[in-house]
């Protein structure tokens, strides 16, 4: 199955229910696919109630998701979870909280609490700033560069280029040694990771809410303690890095709580890297199954930007982000109510036939591509000028030392309804 494979589809009796709450689903996307391209045809508004889980209105064309991240004030994130979480495992993230967020960070915030916690990073990852970063960055892809022409022609992408990379990135810039990164990658694997057995701490847990949540409380709790060594340190000894800012960061006029704090330092530490690897092996597997393209690139690196773009919609990491509506609302002719969940389904999005012609097709110099990957409003990605500033500086490196690539496997994706992205990308290549 190719990365956004639509072409060939597998006839599937998928219920639009078990298509996207099912994490075992995502690790085969190509039915996820089949039941989203059917929704946006029929229904694309699309009431849900599927077991386990309190339901939702299913969002899946890609203007209706605009029009509902516009009106923040309408379709909020701290209400209601603001990721797809089973009934029961909400219920116990409830009572061990008194809240539906296993974490309290920009992402379930709205309003003047989401402006005063995001004012507080965002300059470290706009253009200005990544702009003087930009020279460290092309040193860290040359030597993921030189690791893969290393490999002697055979690699796992995945595991030997594309998680390593922007995880030493985002690191450096967060202020967490190099030493250290094995730790983060494991952690973050093991949260987004949860239901995937190749990636969970503990996946026989996963199916009882309580152990379940004892399994994601360990994983945030061996985050929270390196984190509150780093804010002391950041305290006592500031450095020019996102720690420090996080570490010694006032809202209100008051220090930052410990759990905002820590929260903070999970987003950036986890989705600052995750997402991007999974785009980047997006990149390649696409080029794998496109020669003409790599070609193309090869001979005209100034498309470069294309591809980024396009691996990102291609591949389109974070599945779904959840809303809560607080007044009632119409959309495309449904009733929406007050206290409705909503599934905005960036996945969908990415493939719908009105905004991109041929939309499971790879296409490097798609234009425009009015990609949702990173959402839109108030919300829309932190790291987003990061990601493709990665992205771009990898593969300027890496195209001119590339002759051909292939598969040499059959890839795999991560099992997970939230973030998933390739998990195994076996190539065989040839040197330029």
């Amino acid at each position: 199955m190719s990365a956004g494979d639509g072409g060939n589809l597998v006839a599937s009796e998928l219920e639009p229910s078990a298509a996207v709450t099912d994490p075992r689903e995502f690790a085969r996307p190509e039915n996820i696919h089949k039941v989203l391209t059917n929704l946006r045809a029929k229904d694309p508004v699309h009431w849900v109630e599927p077991e386990s889980f309190d339901p939702f209105w299913l969002i899946t064309k890609h203007a209706d998701i605009l029009e509902v991240e516009k009106n923040a004030d309408v379709f909020r994130n701290g209400d209601r979870s603001t990721v797809l979480v089973a009934r029961d495992m909400l219920d116990a993230i409830g009572a061990k909280f008194n809240s539906p967020h296993l974490t309290h960070s920009v992402v379930n915030m709205d309003g003047s609490d989401h402006r005063a916690y995001r004012m507080l990073t965002q300059a470290w990852f706009m253009p200005g700033n990544l702009k003087k970063l930009s020279d460290r960055i092309r040193v860290i892809a040359r030597d993921h560069v030189d690791r893969m022409m290393d490999r002697g022609g055979m690699c796992d992408f995945v595991e030997d280029i594309a998680l390593n990379y922007p995880l030493r990135v985002v690191m450096e810039i967060l202020g967490v040694p190099e030493n250290d990164e094995g730790m983060m990658l494991a952690l973050t694997q093991q949260l987004f990771g949860a239901r995937d057995p190749e990636k969970s701490r503990d996946a026989g847990a996963m199916s009882d809410p309580s152990t379940a949540l004892n399994v994601f409380n360990a994983v945030l709790g061996d985050f929270y303690a390196y984190f509150d060594q780093l804010t002391e340190m950041r305290r006592k000894d500031p450095r020019d890095d996102v720690a420090t800012v996080i570490a010694n960061a006032k809202i209100a006029g008051k220090p930052i709580a410990k759990r905002e704090a820590n929260s903070y330092y999970v987003l950036v530490a986890t989705a600052g890297h995750d997402t991007t690897s999974a785009s980047t092996a997006g990149a390649l597997w696409g080029l794998a199954e496109a020669p003409d393209q790599l070609a193309r690139l090869k001979a005209d690196p100034s498309l470069i930007p294309g591809l980024v773009e396009e691996a990102i919609r291609w591949t389109t990491p974070v599945k779904h982000f959840m809303r809560t509506a607080v007044q009632d609302y119409e959309l495309r002719g449904k009733k929406i109510r007050a206290g409705d969940w909503l599934m905005l389904s960036y996945m969908s999005a990415n493939r719908d036939e009105e905004l991109f012609d041929a939309p499971f097709e790879f296409q490097i110099d798609r234009k425009p591509n009015k990609q949702l990957a990173f959402g839109f409003g108030p919300h829309v990605c932190l790291g987003q000028h990061l990601a493709r500033l990665e992205m771009k500086i990898l593969f300027e490196e890496l195209l001119p030392r590339l002759e051909t690539v292939e598969l040499a496997g059959q890839p795999k994706w991560t099992q997970s309804a939230f973030i998933s992205g390739p998990k195994t990308l076996p190539i065989n290549f040839t040197a330029a």
